[in-house]
Parts: structure tokens; C-alpha cells; sequence
């Protein structure tokens, strides 16, 4: 099988192209191929293919292979593929997703006609969801970790995100207090979760736990749902940058549509055979 390995502010996943290639078990693929000492390295497996419904489809599974419903890094990262490795000529795509049709908007040089840049539109914030959450609309909910007090904000950007405010992320335990809120009751299917310094209402410092995963460079939805966090608890302006370990996203919400876009760019890095 042969795939690509691309990332998107570091959020690295391996791709895979159905056009030409078939995957029985993407579960276990994904399991086998992502580890970083057995297997190639990666935050997980997209799954690139045809659609009825848009113009390409995107399948993505984490790590431990459980299936994804969004991705935004990945979904950058698809728009490129599909644009350089020469499956559409087209600049405006529709990705078809587990969460739904995501509209991707490439930014390519006519110099040398590669994309520089991807902006999707991520859809909505979601702020209840009984199939992701067990309470309501939860806005600086007092949740207990380990005995503590622990204000959290939900937003679901077709996945389920907790965000936190908080100051010095850079010294914070992720790995202890990260996978103590994955597996909370709360969230049926688990969550996301985003620790976020507010460096000030245009500018956000964002540290993540992925479900499935664990700490990642970066997550695209992550950094919509903690810029959303952050306009309704009064934080942050509707449009700000995100800046995360292994890179910088911009956000912006559409607040009277309630449609959220993500722009960054996105890369290759290397293509192989399994």
C-alpha cells in the first residue's frame, strides 16, 4: 500500500489515497501504521476517496483507531492533495466528513501552482448535544478533577471539545489531567480537551489532548471550539490567532451565521510503501 505522510501545524497524519489504493481494516491500519517505534509515525489515517454527496470524501481515525468525525488540520491537508497530486483542478471543494460537508478554499500560487494555504468552513458551534454531552450547554461549568474545582466551557465543532482557561500551560501536567476529562461520565463517546492563555483578545496560546490520541501538536477544531469558548465567555474578540506547538491557525466566527473558518497552510512530508 502506498500512502503520503503530510501535517498541518504538526498535526501529522497519514494519507491515503482510495482512488488507487483499498483499505479493508482502517481501524487496525490506523493503530498499526501510527505508532512512532512499530510503525511509520503519525496522529492517525485519513482515508481520501470519492462521494456522492460533495466532490471527495474524508474518512480520518486516531491513533488508538477509533474513528474521527473532523479533522480541520486534515481537512487542509486533503485540499492540497487533491489540488497538487492532480485529482481536481478545482479551488473550492467539498469534503464530505463524518460530520458533514466542510467547504475548503485554496490559496494557490500561480507562480509555481502549489497551495499555500487552506481556509475551511468548519460549520457550526454546537453548544448542546446529548450524543456528546450529558448536561446542557455547559459555560464555565465547575467540573471536579481530583477533588478540584475545574471551570470548563463545551463546544462541539461536529466533535466534542472541553475548554479551559487558565494561565502557565506550558508547565501543566497534560498527560495526568488531560486523560482524567477525556474519560469523564460527562461525555459518552469521551472528548477533546483544549487548555487555553489568553496572551490577549487577538492572540490565544492553546495546548490539546486528543481523544484517542493524547497531546498532539495541534487540532483544528480544537482551535475553533476554544476561540468560541472564548468569545462567549468574554475572553477574545470573534477573530484571533491560535497558536499551538507546532504551528499558528487562524480563526474567525461568523457569530449572526454561526459558521466558523479555519486557515492555515499545510505540507508534505514524505511518501512511502507498506
Amino acid at each position: 500500500m502506498k500512502f503520503e505522510k503530510m501535517q498541518a501545524a504538526g498535526n501529522d497524519y497519514i494519507y491515503v489515497n482510495l482512488f488507487e489504493e483499498q483499505v479493508d481494516d482502517p481501524e487496525v491500519l490506523s493503530r498499526r501504521i501510527s505508532d512512532r517505534h512499530f510503525g511509520v509515525g503519525s496522529d492517525g489515517l485519513v482515508l481520501i476517496g470519492p462521494d456522492e454527496e460533495g466532490d471527495f470524501s474524508m474518512k480520518m481515525y486516531n491513533a488508538d483507531g477509533s474513528e474521527g468525525a473532523m479533522c480541520g488540520n486534515a481537512a487542509r491537508c486533503v485540499g492540497k492533495y487533491l489540488y497538487e497530486r492532480g485529482l481536481t483542478t478545482k479551488k473550492e471543494i467539498a469534503l464530505n466528513t463524518k460530520s458533514g460537508i466542510k467547504y475548503l478554499l485554496l490559496t494557490v500560487n500561480p507562480q509555481n501552482n502549489k497551495v499555500e494555504s487552506v481556509r475551511v468552513n468548519m460549520g457550526k458551534a454546537i453548544f448542546s448535544d446529548s450524543n456528546l454531552v450529558t448536561i446542557p450547554e455547559m459555560v464555565n461549568y465547575p467540573l471536579s478533577v481530583n477533588g478540584k474545582e475545574c471551570p470548563i466551557t463545551f463546544v462541539s465543532m461536529g466533535n466534542p471539545h472541553v475548554v479551559i482557561f487558565m494561565d502557565g500551560i506550558d508547565k501543566l501536567d497534560i498527560e495526568k489531567i488531560g486523560s482524567l476529562i477525556e474519560h469523564q461520565p460527562l461525555f459518552p463517546q469521551r472528548t477533546n480537551v483544549e487548555f487555553i492563555e489568553v496572551i490577549d483578545r487577538s492572540h490565544l496560546k492553546m495546548r490539546v489532548w486528543e481523544r484517542g490520541s493524547g497531546e498532539t501538536l495541534a487540532c483544528g477544531t480544537g482551535a475553533c471550539a476554544s476561540l468560541v469558548a472564548g468569545v462567549i465567555t468574554g475572553r477574545c474578540d470573534t477573530k484571533a490567532s491560535v497558536q499551538l506547538k507546532g504551528g499558528l491557525l487562524e480563526v474567525e466566527w461568523d457569530r449572526d451565521d454561526n459558521q466558523v473558518y479555519l486557515t492555515g497552510d499545510a505540507h508534505f512530508v514524505f511518501k512511502g510503501e507498506i
